[in-house]
């Protein structure tokens, strides 16, 4: 059986935003998030499972000038270890100012934190999606 969704992550040192979309909808949505904590591989590993993801997208942080920054490794660092991980194939995709739209999107409405990281990890799936026309997507 082919998988239904493709998962998103807005990687962070504290938390990790997550979005789903469904592989033929493609309207991604926040999920969760998820405490960047000893338990974070296996947390995404049973969200992978859960949601019969065939593919998990991770942001990639730039600096403003496009260059790498220390942001930039780790995010890198992470979705190796997240490949290793799980059984679905990980990409990474832009994630440049997602967290400043996430926000923007949020004025003016109570939420929190977590719902940003969430909301930007939506964001990174859009895109992606709007980077990868329908067919082109691993599933």
């Amino acid at each position: 059986m082919t998988a239904q969704y493709l998962v998103a992550l807005d990687y962070g040192h504290k938390r990790v935003g997550v979005a789903i979309a469904q592989v033929v909808a493609r309207l991604p949505r926040p999920l969760t998030t998820l405490q960047n904590n000893e338990t974070l591989l296996a947390d995404i590993k049973k969200l992978v499972d859960q949601e019969d993801a065939g593919l998990v997208v991770v942001g990639l942080p730039r600096g403003m000038d496009g260059g790498y920054t220390q942001q930039t490794k780790d995010a890198e660092a992470f979705a190796r270890q997240l490949a290793a991980a799980i059984t679905v194939p990980v990409e990474m995709a832009d994630e440049t100012l997602t967290s400043v739209d996430a926000e923007s999107s949020l004025a003016g409405r109570s939420h929190t934190k977590g719902d940003i990281d969430a909301l930007a990890a939506t964001i990174i799936l859009e895109r992606y999606l709007a980077e990868h026309p329908a067919g082109e997507t691993a599933n």
